[in-house]
């Protein structure tokens, strides 16, 4: 059975963020390690730049697979576990 289109929307949007191996690697880092802001999670993945980061945490957001926490400048990211328990369980796991 077909679940309803807004279901199916968002996970098209999760698979879509999780095909590219780098946003993979940020949100495995990110059910290991809650609360990382951008700084923190560019010094343990050595080999994305600012931008290019800024770009995926977005990609991550905006699908539903991590929320945002801000405090002051800081922009705190974490895994959404509930999106990630129903569409991409492998992070949890």
């Amino acid at each position: 059975m077909v679940e309803d289109n807004e279901e199916v929307k968002q996970a098209v949007k999760v698979y879509k963020a999780l095909g590219e191996p780098t946003r993979i690697k940020i949100a495995m880092l990110l059910t290991e390690e809650m609360n990382l802001c951008c700084s923190d999670i560019s010094s343990k993945l050595e080999s994305v730049a600012g931008s290019t980061l800024s770009h995926h945490l977005k990609q991550l957001t905006e699908c539903g697979l991590l929320t945002l926490r801000k405090d002051g400048t800081y922009i705190y990211y974490s895994v959404n576990k509930e999106v990630a328990r129903k569409y991409a369980p492998y992070l949890l796991g």
